[in-house]
């Protein structure tokens, strides 16, 4: 993303309920902030959507590469998302490379996932998108037009509870504008990384 190299490369974590925008901020947020960055490719089960890109949206793995890697330990996290036979995980492999060539790797993840990476990666930075309002993440899913009614109020009942949970991450950064929201989570990058080698 940045050739500048960072001499102190975090994980990040970037969560928020589904609608939020987080896909576009991230996009700006790699555009603007001069930090080596570099985005986690999840790997899913569920089938492409129209202009994705294997290898590059995420790794698409049938039923049962995805269960042989998880039984092989190949996961960081990997959850089934919306209970609905779709399966999303974080691969060790794209963290460690990302990090071992001195980059911060941005995961934008779920929250059972955050956990889970939250108890592996006790430095990990973690951020969690917030709606500017409940109507305006209605709006935002609605708009998709890409899945059912059902689909829809499944989503919107997962998203209250996942707003439950963004006091378990150490930053909350509302999108009420993505240029705005970007730079603040690049602000909170650069004063994170500040402050980590200030305490060395």
């Amino acid at each position: 993303m940045n050739m500048e190299k960072d001499r102190d490369p975090r994980l990040v974590v970037i969560s928020g309920p589904s609608g939020v925008g987080k896909t576009t901020v991230l996009r700006r947020l790699y555009e603007l902030c001069t930090l080596p960055l570099v985005a986690s490719v999840s790997a899913t089960t569920r089938p492409p959507r129209p202009g994705e890109i294997d290898g590059v949206d995420y790794y698409f793995l049938g039923p049962g590469d995805f269960q042989r890697r998880r039984e092989d330990g190949e996961f960081v996290e990997c959850v089934d998302v919306f209970g609905r036979g779709y399966w999303y995980g974080t691969l060790k492999n794209e963290v460690n490379r990302g990090l071992a060539e001195g980059n911060s790797v941005v995961l934008e993840i779920d929250v059972q996932g955050a956990s889970r990476v939250m108890e592996l990666y006790d430095s990990a930075i973690t951020i969690f998108v917030l709606p500017g309002s409940d109507e305006e993440l209605e709006r935002r899913l609605r708009g998709r037009a890409t899945e059912s009614e059902e689909a829809v109020l499944r989503r919107l009942q997962q998203a209250k509870e996942e707003l439950q949970l963004a006091d378990r991450y150490r930053h909350q950064v509302v999108n009420d504008d993505v240029d705005r929201a970007a730079r603040e989570i690049c602000d909170i990058l650069n004063q994170e990384v500040e402050e980590n080698r200030h305490a060395r």
